[in-house]
């Protein structure tokens, strides 16, 4: 016999998508406002989007070239755990 996974929290009773914050610059010709900037874009599209930020991952001077950074593991921990539904980042441009 299955059982039907029950996907609800009762704890969202807002009817909200809980989005989290992924902020990171390397330290190549990037400063601490990089993450200002980013912090920022993403804010105001959770805001558009009718979505509540519940936490905020933010990895300084950190390469994209590995997945070892503390604040990024951090949040795949927090997604195994389902602590949130979206992540919300900016891509760089180049």
């Amino acid at each position: 016999m299955s059982r039907k996974k029950d996907n609800s929290d009762p704890k969202r009773t807002d009817g909200k998508l809980h989005a989290v914050i992924y902020a990171r610059y390397s330290s190549d010709g990037q400063r601490e406002e990089s993450i200002e900037g980013q912090l920022r874009e993403c804010k105001e599209f959770a805001e558009q989007q009718n979505m509540t930020v519940v936490m905020i991952y933010v990895d300084r001077a950190i390469s994209a070239k590995t997945d070892n950074r503390p604040e990024f593991q951090k949040m795949v921990s927090d997604s195994s755990r389902k602590q949130f539904d979206v992540v919300l980042g900016r891509v760089a441009t180049i």
